[in-house]
């Protein structure tokens, strides 16, 4: 009797036990989101206390024929040059880009038009100055493109983001090979910034063999937090006038504004996680690579050894961009998942219909 009364404990207790530990699986404790079942057609819902339905889906209605266009923000350092590339010579397209051999623009026009699909360096080039900012291309772009198509288009910002740390390596590695990118604008509110607003942290042509003790130490340096500079709208804070506002309240402004900024654009990709970036562009445009996106994990920067303690100093100087990439990680990885789950509802959806259109075919065909 007291065995059977101990088995009748066990299984109800076994079946909650199993039932918590499938809960967690499917909804972790670390995790605002969860996935049920919502209707018949077994497809789910999803609930987020961060982001809304529309932070996740971004699939685009692109018209290459028609009006729209793609303008993609090319933050230094980000893996933008090789993405770039992927645009112009690997998208699968009924008239392909025009590149010609030792030309670093291609002509990319829509099926029996002269008028450009995309807006890139390897494209347009520099038409709104070199490695144009949001700021810049949101005041430039409908300008220039309107132009020069006469006609009111549709633009769909695009970027690339990287690791911080990294990226911020890779531009000093960049820097003391003698590069200086002094020809971009930084326009902001119809004027350029002064020479007292934006100082220069060095004397003569170039930057060449600079230390990175010393590219750390100046405080103007622009490769501090690049990424959120380049995304946040720079006349919230007065452009680059330091006494607009307090150095504190800067910071604030400008990561609100480019998470804003970086949430609402069409797409965003991550340099750490190629393969996604390729799937989550193509599910977003519907357009498709012929050759896929390749993880190289062995740049300058993976091969520059530094210590811990360099490593706080430059995520202390970049503690904006830090904090940016941990948020467009976060989402950019909940994008994925959810377009993966919906290309996997898509497809049993699909394969449901042609089951039931060939079964309904076998009926027909059965009546004499």
């Amino acid at each position: 009797m007291e065995e059977k009364f101990n088995r009748l404990i066990i299984i109800p207790v076994a079946a909650v036990l199993f039932l918590m530990i499938g809960y967690q699986y499917v909804c972790p404790a670390d995790s605002n989101t969860c996935y049920f079942k919502s209707d018949e057609k077994g497809l789910f819902q999803r609930y987020s206390s961060r982001y809304d339905l529309r932070d996740l889906d971004r699939h685009v209605d692109f018209d290459i024929r028609g009006d729209d266009v793609i303008v993609f923000l090319h933050i230094q350092k980000t893996g933008g040059t090789t993405f770039g590339r992927h645009l112009v010579k690997n998208i699968q397209l009924e008239q392909p880009c025009d590149c010609m051999p030792g030309q670093r623009k291609c002509t990319c026009h829509r099926p029996g038009k002269a008028e450009s699909w995309l807006f890139s360096r390897f494209s347009t080039g520099w038409s709104c100055g070199l490695h144009a900012d949001w700021t810049e291309l949101t005041n430039c772009v409908p300008m220039v493109m309107n132009k020069r198509d006469k006609k009111n288009a549709n633009f769909y910002y695009i970027t690339m983001l990287r690791d911080p740390v990294s990226r911020y390596l890779s531009e000093w590695k960049h820097v003391q090979r003698g590069a200086t990118w002094k020809t971009a604008l930084h326009m902001c509110d119809g004027r350029l910034p002064t020479q007292d607003e934006l100082p220069a942290c060095y004397s003569g042509e170039d930057w060449t063999g600079v230390t990175l003790a010393d590219f750390m130490n100046c405080p103007s340096n622009l490769a501090n937090n690049r990424q959120v500079r380049m995304l946040a709208d720079l006349s919230l804070v007065g452009c680059y006038n330091m006494s607009f506002m307090s150095e504190l309240e800067r910071g604030r402004v400008l990561l609100a504004s480019a998470k804003a900024n970086l949430r609402n654009m069409a797409f965003y990709g991550l340099t750490e996680f190629q393969r996604k970036t390729q799937y989550l562009f193509e599910r977003t445009f519907g357009l498709r690579f012929i050759q896929a996106f390749t993880q190289i994990n062995s740049t300058r920067a993976a091969s520059v050894g530094i210590s811990e303690k360099v490593r706080w100093r430059i995520e202390g100087l970049n503690a904006l961009d830090v904090e940016l990439y941990e948020y467009a990680k976060e989402l950019f990885l909940r994008r994925y998942q959810y377009s993966r789950q919906r290309q996997h509802q898509e497809e049993r959806l699909r394969r449901r219909q042609e089951s039931n259109c060939f079964d309904c075919s076998q009926s027909s065909g059965s009546v004499p």
